[in-house]
Protein backbone atom coordinates (compact mmCIF):
# COMPACT_ATOMS: atom_id res chain seq x y z
CA UNK A 1 0.00 0.00 0.00
CA UNK A 2 1.28 3.43 -0.91
CA UNK A 3 1.97 6.14 1.66
CA UNK A 4 -0.96 8.23 0.41
CA UNK A 5 -3.46 5.42 0.95
CA UNK A 6 -2.02 4.76 4.41
CA UNK A 7 -2.46 8.42 5.38
CA UNK A 8 -6.08 8.38 4.10
CA UNK A 9 -6.94 5.24 6.05
CA UNK A 10 -5.39 6.75 9.19
CA UNK A 11 -7.40 9.93 8.69
CA UNK A 12 -10.63 8.02 8.20
CA UNK A 13 -10.12 5.98 11.34
CA UNK A 14 -9.21 9.16 13.28
CA UNK A 15 -12.40 10.85 12.03
CA UNK A 16 -14.47 7.87 13.06
CA UNK A 17 -12.96 8.03 16.54
CA UNK A 18 -13.57 11.77 16.84
CA UNK A 19 -17.15 11.41 15.63
CA UNK A 20 -17.76 8.60 18.11
CA UNK A 21 -16.19 10.63 20.91
CA UNK A 22 -18.26 13.66 19.96
CA UNK A 23 -21.42 11.54 19.92
CA UNK A 24 -20.66 10.04 23.31
CA UNK A 25 -19.77 13.46 24.75
CA UNK A 26 -22.97 14.88 23.33
CA UNK A 27 -24.95 12.05 24.89
CA UNK A 28 -23.27 12.65 28.26
CA UNK A 29 -23.93 16.38 27.96
CA UNK A 30 -27.61 15.75 27.17
CA UNK A 31 -27.90 13.49 30.22
CA UNK A 32 -26.29 16.14 32.42
CA UNK A 33 -28.65 18.81 31.06
CA UNK A 34 -31.57 16.52 31.73
CA UNK A 35 -30.43 16.06 35.33
CA UNK A 36 -30.10 19.81 35.75
CA UNK A 37 -33.56 20.41 34.32
CA UNK A 38 -36.02 21.51 37.09
CA UNK A 39 -38.73 19.14 35.86
CA UNK A 40 -36.36 16.23 36.16
CA UNK A 41 -35.25 17.52 39.57
CA UNK A 42 -38.85 17.74 40.81
CA UNK A 43 -39.41 14.10 39.93
CA UNK A 44 -36.51 12.84 42.00
CA UNK A 45 -38.76 12.10 44.96
CA UNK A 46 -41.08 9.99 42.80
CA UNK A 47 -40.65 6.21 42.85
CA UNK A 48 -40.10 6.15 39.01
CA UNK A 49 -36.59 5.16 37.97
CA UNK A 50 -35.60 6.26 34.44
CA UNK A 51 -33.45 3.79 32.59
CA UNK A 52 -30.55 5.81 31.21
CA UNK A 53 -28.94 3.20 29.00
CA UNK A 54 -31.38 3.05 26.12
CA UNK A 55 -30.68 1.50 22.72
CA UNK A 56 -30.79 3.99 19.85
CA UNK A 57 -33.68 2.21 18.13
CA UNK A 58 -35.98 2.34 21.14
CA UNK A 59 -34.81 5.64 22.71
CA UNK A 60 -37.81 7.65 21.53
CA UNK A 61 -40.28 5.02 22.73
CA UNK A 62 -38.65 4.88 26.16
CA UNK A 63 -38.62 8.65 26.56
CA UNK A 64 -42.23 8.92 25.41
CA UNK A 65 -43.29 6.24 27.95
CA UNK A 66 -41.47 7.78 30.93
CA UNK A 67 -42.28 11.48 30.61
CA UNK A 68 -46.13 11.22 30.74
CA UNK A 69 -45.92 8.96 33.83
CA UNK A 70 -43.73 11.48 35.65
CA UNK A 71 -46.09 14.31 34.75
CA UNK A 72 -49.15 12.40 35.99
CA UNK A 73 -47.38 11.57 39.23
CA UNK A 74 -46.40 15.24 39.73
CA UNK A 75 -49.96 16.41 39.06
CA UNK A 76 -51.32 13.99 41.66
CA UNK A 77 -48.88 15.26 44.25
CA UNK A 78 -49.89 18.86 43.57
CA UNK A 79 -53.57 17.95 43.90
CA UNK A 80 -53.02 16.17 47.21
CA UNK A 81 -50.81 18.82 48.78
CA UNK A 82 -50.95 22.34 47.44
CA UNK A 83 -47.88 24.57 47.38
CA UNK A 84 -49.09 27.19 49.93
CA UNK A 85 -49.87 24.51 52.51
CA UNK A 86 -46.50 22.91 51.93
CA UNK A 87 -44.76 26.23 52.48
CA UNK A 88 -46.66 26.90 55.73
CA UNK A 89 -45.88 23.45 57.08
CA UNK A 90 -42.23 23.82 56.09
CA UNK A 91 -42.08 27.06 58.07
CA UNK A 92 -43.63 25.37 61.13
CA UNK A 93 -41.10 22.56 60.87
CA UNK A 94 -43.63 19.75 60.45
CA UNK A 95 -43.61 17.02 57.86
CA UNK A 96 -46.63 16.76 55.55
CA UNK A 97 -47.62 13.24 56.60
CA UNK A 98 -47.30 14.04 60.33
CA UNK A 99 -49.36 17.21 59.91
CA UNK A 100 -52.20 15.30 58.28
CA UNK A 101 -52.20 12.82 61.15
CA UNK A 102 -52.06 15.63 63.71
CA UNK A 103 -55.29 17.10 62.42
CA UNK A 104 -56.99 13.73 61.89
CA UNK A 105 -55.84 11.41 64.67
CA UNK A 106 -57.84 8.15 64.54
CA UNK A 107 -57.48 7.40 68.28
CA UNK A 108 -59.36 10.33 69.82
CA UNK A 109 -62.41 8.17 70.45
CA UNK A 110 -60.37 5.98 72.83
CA UNK A 111 -60.02 8.81 75.40
CA UNK A 112 -61.84 7.98 78.65
CA UNK A 113 -62.60 11.22 80.49
CA UNK A 114 -64.25 9.43 83.40
CA UNK A 115 -60.89 8.05 84.62
CA UNK A 116 -58.91 11.28 84.26
CA UNK A 117 -57.85 12.74 87.60
CA UNK A 118 -55.22 15.49 87.62
CA UNK A 119 -55.39 16.19 91.36
CA UNK A 120 -52.61 13.78 92.26
CA UNK A 121 -48.90 14.47 92.19
CA UNK A 122 -47.49 14.72 88.65
CA UNK A 123 -44.96 11.87 88.74
CA UNK A 124 -44.38 8.70 86.73
CA UNK A 125 -46.13 5.65 88.18
CA UNK A 126 -43.06 3.50 87.42
CA UNK A 127 -39.95 5.66 87.87
CA UNK A 128 -41.58 8.11 90.37
CA UNK A 129 -39.94 10.99 88.51
CA UNK A 130 -41.43 14.46 88.03
CA UNK A 131 -39.41 15.12 84.86
CA UNK A 132 -41.20 14.95 81.50
CA UNK A 133 -44.38 13.31 82.85
CA UNK A 134 -47.19 12.26 80.51
CA UNK A 135 -50.75 11.23 81.33
CA UNK A 136 -52.34 8.35 79.43
CA UNK A 137 -55.78 9.60 78.46
CA UNK A 138 -57.11 6.05 78.10
CA UNK A 139 -56.37 4.67 81.58
CA UNK A 140 -55.42 7.87 83.48
CA UNK A 141 -51.96 6.71 84.64
CA UNK A 142 -48.80 8.85 84.53
CA UNK A 143 -45.66 7.80 82.67
CA UNK A 144 -42.31 9.37 81.85
CA UNK A 145 -41.05 10.36 78.39
CA UNK A 146 -42.16 9.34 74.92
CA UNK A 147 -38.92 8.03 73.39
CA UNK A 148 -38.38 4.48 72.09
CA UNK A 149 -37.35 3.12 75.52
CA UNK A 150 -39.53 5.37 77.70
CA UNK A 151 -42.26 4.11 80.01
CA UNK A 152 -45.00 5.87 78.06
CA UNK A 153 -43.83 4.29 74.78
CA UNK A 154 -43.72 0.80 76.29
CA UNK A 155 -47.15 1.29 77.85
CA UNK A 156 -48.54 2.40 74.50
CA UNK A 157 -47.21 -0.65 72.67
CA UNK A 158 -48.13 -3.11 75.40
CA UNK A 159 -51.71 -1.97 76.05
CA UNK A 160 -52.55 -0.22 72.74
CA UNK A 161 -53.13 3.11 74.50
CA UNK A 162 -52.20 5.82 72.03
CA UNK A 163 -53.22 9.30 73.30
CA UNK A 164 -50.97 11.01 75.88
CA UNK A 165 -50.86 14.50 77.43
CA UNK A 166 -47.68 16.25 78.53
CA UNK A 167 -48.54 17.50 82.03
CA UNK A 168 -46.19 20.49 81.79
CA UNK A 169 -46.46 21.75 78.20
CA UNK A 170 -50.18 20.76 77.89
CA UNK A 171 -49.53 19.21 74.44
CA UNK A 172 -51.13 16.01 73.19
CA UNK A 173 -49.19 13.23 71.46
CA UNK A 174 -49.99 9.96 69.76
CA UNK A 175 -47.73 7.04 70.61
CA UNK A 176 -45.95 4.99 69.34
CA UNK A 177 -46.21 7.05 66.11
CA UNK A 178 -44.89 10.05 68.09
CA UNK A 179 -46.71 12.96 66.47
CA UNK A 180 -48.47 15.89 68.09
CA UNK A 181 -52.27 15.91 68.11
CA UNK A 182 -53.95 19.22 67.32
CA UNK A 183 -57.69 19.15 67.96
CA UNK A 184 -60.02 21.69 69.55
CA UNK A 185 -62.13 18.96 71.17
CA UNK A 186 -59.34 18.37 73.72
CA UNK A 187 -59.54 21.84 75.28
CA UNK A 188 -61.82 20.65 78.07
CA UNK A 189 -59.05 18.29 79.26
CA UNK A 190 -56.41 21.02 79.39
CA UNK A 191 -58.85 23.31 81.23
CA UNK A 192 -59.44 20.67 83.92
CA UNK A 193 -55.67 20.24 84.27
CA UNK A 194 -55.03 23.98 84.49
CA UNK A 195 -58.13 26.15 85.00
CA UNK A 196 -57.81 29.87 84.30
CA UNK A 197 -60.04 32.79 85.27
CA UNK A 198 -60.36 36.24 83.76
CA UNK A 199 -60.94 39.34 85.86
CA UNK A 200 -64.51 39.54 84.62
CA UNK A 201 -65.20 35.94 85.65
CA UNK A 202 -63.73 36.54 89.10
CA UNK A 203 -65.86 39.65 89.58
CA UNK A 204 -69.04 37.72 88.71
CA UNK A 205 -68.45 34.75 91.04
CA UNK A 206 -70.58 36.16 93.87
CA UNK A 207 -73.17 37.80 91.64
CA UNK A 208 -74.51 34.65 90.00
CA UNK A 209 -74.76 31.31 91.76
CA UNK A 210 -75.07 28.89 88.85
CA UNK A 211 -75.01 25.12 89.17
CA UNK A 212 -72.50 23.29 87.00
CA UNK A 213 -72.76 19.76 85.65
CA UNK A 214 -69.80 17.41 85.91
CA UNK A 215 -68.84 14.85 83.27
CA UNK A 216 -70.45 12.03 85.28
CA UNK A 217 -73.79 13.89 85.31
CA UNK A 218 -73.75 15.16 88.90
CA UNK A 219 -74.42 18.83 89.59
CA UNK A 220 -72.35 21.00 91.92
CA UNK A 221 -71.95 24.62 92.90
CA UNK A 222 -68.43 25.95 92.16
CA UNK A 223 -66.65 26.73 95.40
CA UNK A 224 -68.94 24.44 97.43
CA UNK A 225 -67.05 21.28 96.50
CA UNK A 226 -66.07 18.35 98.67
CA UNK A 227 -62.42 17.60 99.45
CA UNK A 228 -61.38 13.96 99.58
CA UNK A 229 -60.22 12.56 102.91
CA UNK A 230 -57.09 10.63 101.92
CA UNK A 231 -56.52 9.11 105.36
CA UNK A 232 -56.51 11.51 108.35
CA UNK A 233 -56.43 14.95 106.75
CA UNK A 234 -59.97 16.11 107.58
CA UNK A 235 -58.59 18.75 109.98
CA UNK A 236 -56.74 20.39 107.06
CA UNK A 237 -59.68 20.00 104.66
CA UNK A 238 -61.95 22.02 106.96
CA UNK A 239 -59.45 24.90 107.08
CA UNK A 240 -58.79 24.88 103.33
CA UNK A 241 -62.49 24.90 102.48
CA UNK A 242 -63.16 27.77 104.87
CA UNK A 243 -60.32 29.85 103.41
CA UNK A 244 -61.46 29.15 99.84
CA UNK A 245 -64.74 30.97 100.55
CA UNK A 246 -63.18 34.25 101.74
CA UNK A 247 -63.74 36.49 98.67
CA UNK A 248 -60.59 38.72 98.81
CA UNK A 249 -58.28 35.76 99.45
CA UNK A 250 -60.06 33.68 96.79
CA UNK A 251 -59.90 36.42 94.16
CA UNK A 252 -56.19 36.92 94.80
CA UNK A 253 -55.27 33.27 94.28
CA UNK A 254 -57.62 32.66 91.35
CA UNK A 255 -55.45 34.98 89.24
CA UNK A 256 -51.95 33.52 89.06
CA UNK A 257 -50.41 36.78 87.81
CA UNK A 258 -50.84 38.26 91.31
CA UNK A 259 -48.09 36.13 92.82
CA UNK A 260 -46.10 34.34 90.10
CA UNK A 261 -43.52 37.15 89.83
CA UNK A 262 -42.71 37.30 93.55
CA UNK A 263 -38.95 36.93 94.01
CA UNK A 264 -37.82 34.28 96.44
CA UNK A 265 -34.29 33.27 97.50
CA UNK A 266 -32.72 30.28 95.70
CA UNK A 267 -33.69 26.92 97.12
CA UNK A 268 -36.74 28.28 98.95
CA UNK A 269 -39.43 25.58 99.20
CA UNK A 270 -42.04 27.69 101.01
CA UNK A 271 -43.26 29.26 97.77
CA UNK A 272 -44.47 25.79 96.79
CA UNK A 273 -47.19 26.32 99.40
CA UNK A 274 -48.42 29.41 97.53
CA UNK A 275 -48.45 27.65 94.14
CA UNK A 276 -50.31 24.59 95.41
CA UNK A 277 -52.87 26.68 97.29
CA UNK A 278 -53.55 28.70 94.14
CA UNK A 279 -53.99 25.51 92.10
CA UNK A 280 -56.38 24.07 94.69
CA UNK A 281 -58.38 27.30 94.77
CA UNK A 282 -58.81 27.29 90.98
CA UNK A 283 -59.88 23.64 91.00
CA UNK A 284 -62.46 24.26 93.73
CA UNK A 285 -64.00 27.11 91.72
CA UNK A 286 -63.69 25.44 88.31
CA UNK A 287 -67.15 25.40 86.62
CA UNK A 288 -66.03 22.69 84.14
CA UNK A 289 -64.80 19.91 86.42
CA UNK A 290 -65.11 16.28 85.37
CA UNK A 291 -66.07 15.33 88.96
CA UNK A 292 -68.01 17.03 91.73
CA UNK A 293 -65.17 16.65 94.24
CA UNK A 294 -61.49 17.59 94.43
CA UNK A 295 -58.55 15.76 95.98
CA UNK A 296 -56.10 18.02 97.90
CA UNK A 297 -53.24 15.55 97.42
CA UNK A 298 -50.68 17.97 95.96
CA UNK A 299 -51.64 20.68 98.45
CA UNK A 300 -51.14 18.34 101.41
CA UNK A 301 -47.84 17.06 100.00
CA UNK A 302 -46.62 20.66 100.03
CA UNK A 303 -47.89 21.06 103.62
CA UNK A 304 -45.98 17.97 104.77
CA UNK A 305 -42.82 19.18 103.04
CA UNK A 306 -42.97 22.82 104.16
CA UNK A 307 -43.97 22.04 107.75
CA UNK A 308 -41.18 19.43 108.03
CA UNK A 309 -43.77 16.72 108.77
CA UNK A 310 -45.37 18.63 111.62
CA UNK A 311 -48.70 18.23 109.82
CA UNK A 312 -49.19 14.93 108.01
CA UNK A 313 -51.79 13.11 105.96
CA UNK A 314 -51.60 9.88 107.96
CA UNK A 315 -51.92 11.43 111.44
CA UNK A 316 -54.77 13.45 112.91
CA UNK A 317 -53.82 17.06 113.68
CA UNK A 318 -55.29 20.08 115.38
CA UNK A 319 -57.19 22.40 113.05
CA UNK A 320 -56.34 25.57 115.01
CA UNK A 321 -52.62 24.79 115.03
CA UNK A 322 -52.76 24.09 111.31
CA UNK A 323 -54.65 27.34 110.64
CA UNK A 324 -52.14 29.40 112.62
CA UNK A 325 -49.15 27.82 110.89
CA UNK A 326 -50.68 27.96 107.41
CA UNK A 327 -51.62 31.65 107.55
CA UNK A 328 -48.21 32.68 108.85
CA UNK A 329 -46.37 30.45 106.36
CA UNK A 330 -48.47 31.79 103.50
CA UNK A 331 -47.77 35.37 104.59
CA UNK A 332 -44.03 34.70 104.78
CA UNK A 333 -43.92 32.89 101.41
CA UNK A 334 -45.63 35.87 99.76
CA UNK A 335 -42.80 38.10 100.94
CA UNK A 336 -44.44 39.52 104.04
CA UNK A 337 -42.74 40.42 107.31
CA UNK A 338 -43.92 40.75 110.90
CA UNK A 339 -44.23 44.54 111.00
CA UNK A 340 -43.47 46.40 107.78
CA UNK A 341 -44.40 44.45 104.66
CA UNK A 342 -48.02 43.32 104.37
CA UNK A 343 -49.63 40.72 102.12
CA UNK A 344 -53.14 39.66 101.17
CA UNK A 345 -53.19 37.43 104.29
CA UNK A 346 -52.62 40.28 106.72
CA UNK A 347 -54.93 42.59 104.80
CA UNK A 348 -57.79 40.13 105.23
CA UNK A 349 -57.25 38.51 108.64
CA UNK A 350 -54.89 40.60 110.77
CA UNK A 351 -56.23 42.75 113.60
CA UNK A 352 -54.65 44.38 116.65
CA UNK A 353 -55.32 44.46 120.41
CA UNK A 354 -53.93 45.67 123.69
CA UNK A 355 -52.96 43.09 126.29
CA UNK A 356 -52.90 44.23 129.92
CA UNK A 357 -50.93 41.90 132.21
CA UNK A 358 -50.60 41.95 136.00
CA UNK A 359 -48.51 39.53 138.00
CA UNK A 360 -50.18 38.03 141.08
CA UNK A 361 -48.44 37.01 144.31
CA UNK A 362 -48.36 33.37 145.24
CA UNK A 363 -51.65 32.36 146.90
CA UNK A 364 -49.90 30.62 149.82
CA UNK A 365 -48.22 33.82 151.01
CA UNK A 366 -49.64 35.77 154.00
CA UNK A 367 -51.96 38.68 153.29
CA UNK A 368 -49.52 41.32 154.55
CA UNK A 369 -46.74 40.05 152.33
CA UNK A 370 -49.10 40.04 149.37
CA UNK A 371 -49.95 43.69 149.95
CA UNK A 372 -46.29 44.63 150.12
CA UNK A 373 -45.54 42.78 146.88
CA UNK A 374 -48.37 44.53 145.05
CA UNK A 375 -46.52 47.84 145.49
CA UNK A 376 -43.43 46.57 143.69
CA UNK A 377 -42.85 47.42 140.05
CA UNK A 378 -42.80 43.74 139.16
CA UNK A 379 -46.46 43.38 140.13
CA UNK A 380 -47.69 46.50 138.34
CA UNK A 381 -49.92 46.23 135.29
CA UNK A 382 -48.19 46.41 131.90
CA UNK A 383 -49.65 46.99 128.45
CA UNK A 384 -48.46 45.49 125.15
CA UNK A 385 -49.71 46.13 121.60
CA UNK A 386 -50.13 42.88 119.69
CA UNK A 387 -51.53 41.63 116.40
CA UNK A 388 -53.68 38.56 115.86
CA UNK A 389 -54.95 36.38 113.01
CA UNK A 390 -57.79 34.78 115.00
CA UNK A 391 -59.45 35.13 118.41
CA UNK A 392 -59.63 32.29 120.92
CA UNK A 393 -62.95 32.15 122.80
CA UNK A 394 -63.44 30.30 126.10
CA UNK A 395 -66.61 28.37 126.93
CA UNK A 396 -68.13 28.17 130.39
CA UNK A 397 -67.57 24.87 132.13
CA UNK A 398 -70.13 22.19 131.37
CA UNK A 399 -72.40 20.99 134.25
CA UNK A 400 -71.48 17.74 135.95
CA UNK A 401 -74.97 16.67 137.06
CA UNK A 402 -77.75 15.10 135.02
CA UNK A 403 -81.29 16.43 134.70
CA UNK A 404 -84.50 14.73 135.81
CA UNK A 405 -84.46 12.51 132.68
CA UNK A 406 -81.05 11.14 133.62
CA UNK A 407 -79.44 12.97 130.72
CA UNK A 408 -76.61 15.44 130.74
CA UNK A 409 -77.69 19.04 130.39
CA UNK A 410 -76.22 20.69 127.31
CA UNK A 411 -76.08 24.42 128.00
CA UNK A 412 -76.35 27.17 125.41
CA UNK A 413 -74.50 30.45 125.43
CA UNK A 414 -74.79 33.49 123.13
CA UNK A 415 -71.76 34.48 121.12
CA UNK A 416 -71.70 37.96 122.69
CA UNK A 417 -71.26 36.47 126.16
CA UNK A 418 -68.01 34.75 125.29
CA UNK A 419 -66.86 37.77 123.26
CA UNK A 420 -66.85 39.78 126.50
CA UNK A 421 -63.33 38.46 127.01
CA UNK A 422 -62.09 41.20 124.64
CA UNK A 423 -64.03 44.21 125.99
CA UNK A 424 -61.01 45.51 127.91
CA UNK A 425 -62.71 45.07 131.31
CA UNK A 426 -63.13 41.36 131.88
CA UNK A 427 -60.11 39.81 133.57
CA UNK A 428 -59.01 36.21 133.50
CA UNK A 429 -56.34 34.42 135.49
CA UNK A 430 -53.66 32.45 133.67
CA UNK A 431 -51.49 30.02 135.58
CA UNK A 432 -48.03 28.80 134.74
CA UNK A 433 -45.78 26.35 136.53
CA UNK A 434 -44.41 28.95 138.93
CA UNK A 435 -46.35 32.20 138.49
CA UNK A 436 -49.90 33.46 138.09
CA UNK A 437 -50.99 36.34 135.84
CA UNK A 438 -54.17 38.35 135.48
CA UNK A 439 -54.86 39.45 131.91
CA UNK A 440 -57.45 41.49 130.09
CA UNK A 441 -57.74 42.18 126.36
CA UNK A 442 -58.94 45.22 124.43
CA UNK A 443 -59.50 45.15 120.68
CA UNK A 444 -58.15 48.19 118.85
CA UNK A 445 -58.55 47.18 115.20
CA UNK A 446 -60.77 44.55 113.62
CA UNK A 447 -59.85 42.88 110.32
CA UNK A 448 -62.33 42.61 107.41
CA UNK A 449 -62.78 38.90 108.21
CA UNK A 450 -62.65 37.76 111.81
CA UNK A 451 -61.81 34.14 112.70
CA UNK A 452 -63.13 32.71 115.98
CA UNK A 453 -61.60 29.66 117.61
CA UNK A 454 -63.83 28.13 120.28
CA UNK A 455 -61.84 25.95 122.67
CA UNK A 456 -63.86 22.81 123.34
CA UNK A 457 -61.14 20.35 124.33
CA UNK A 458 -59.30 20.34 127.63
CA UNK A 459 -56.57 17.93 128.66
CA UNK A 460 -55.98 16.51 132.10
CA UNK A 461 -53.80 13.75 133.46
CA UNK A 462 -56.10 11.00 132.26
CA UNK A 463 -57.95 11.91 129.06
CA UNK A 464 -59.11 14.68 126.74
CA UNK A 465 -62.51 16.13 127.60
CA UNK A 466 -64.84 17.89 125.15
CA UNK A 467 -67.16 20.70 126.17
CA UNK A 468 -70.53 20.23 124.37
CA UNK A 469 -71.83 23.77 125.02
CA UNK A 470 -73.83 25.16 122.08
CA UNK A 471 -72.88 28.65 120.91
CA UNK A 472 -75.72 30.71 119.42
CA UNK A 473 -74.78 33.48 117.04
CA UNK A 474 -77.11 35.78 115.10
CA UNK A 475 -77.29 35.88 111.32
CA UNK A 476 -79.27 38.66 109.70
CA UNK A 477 -81.66 37.36 107.05
CA UNK A 478 -81.78 39.72 104.08
CA UNK A 479 -85.10 38.34 102.85
CA UNK A 480 -87.33 39.63 105.65
CA UNK A 481 -84.94 41.44 107.96
CA UNK A 482 -85.41 38.96 110.80
CA UNK A 483 -82.63 37.58 112.98
CA UNK A 484 -82.11 33.86 112.94
CA UNK A 485 -80.16 31.88 115.52
CA UNK A 486 -78.14 28.88 114.55
CA UNK A 487 -75.71 26.75 116.48
CA UNK A 488 -72.43 25.08 115.80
Amino acid sequence: MSGRSKRESRGSTRGKRESESRGSSGRVKRERDRERDPEAASSRGSPVRVKREVEPASAREASSSVIPFVRVKREREVDEDSEPEREVRAKNGRVDSEDRRSRHCPYLDTINRSVLDFDFEKLCSISLSHINAYACLVCGKYFQGRGLKSHAYIHSVQFSHHVFLNLHTLKFYCLPDNYEIIDSSLEDITYVLKPTFTKQQIANLDKQAKLSRAYDGTTYLPGIVGLNNIKANDYANAVLQALSNVPPLRNYFLEEDNYKNIKRPPGDIMFLLVQRFGELMRKLWNPRNFKAHVSPHEMLQAVVLCSKKTFQITKQGDGVDFLSWFLNALHSALGGTKKKKKTIVTDVFQGSMRIFTKKLPHPDLPAEEKEQLLHNDEYQETMVESTFMYLTLDLPTAPLYKDEKEQLIIPQVPLFNILAKFNGITEKEYKTYKENFLKRFQLTKLPPYLIFCIKRFTKNNFFVEKNPTIVNFPITGQANGMNYKTSR
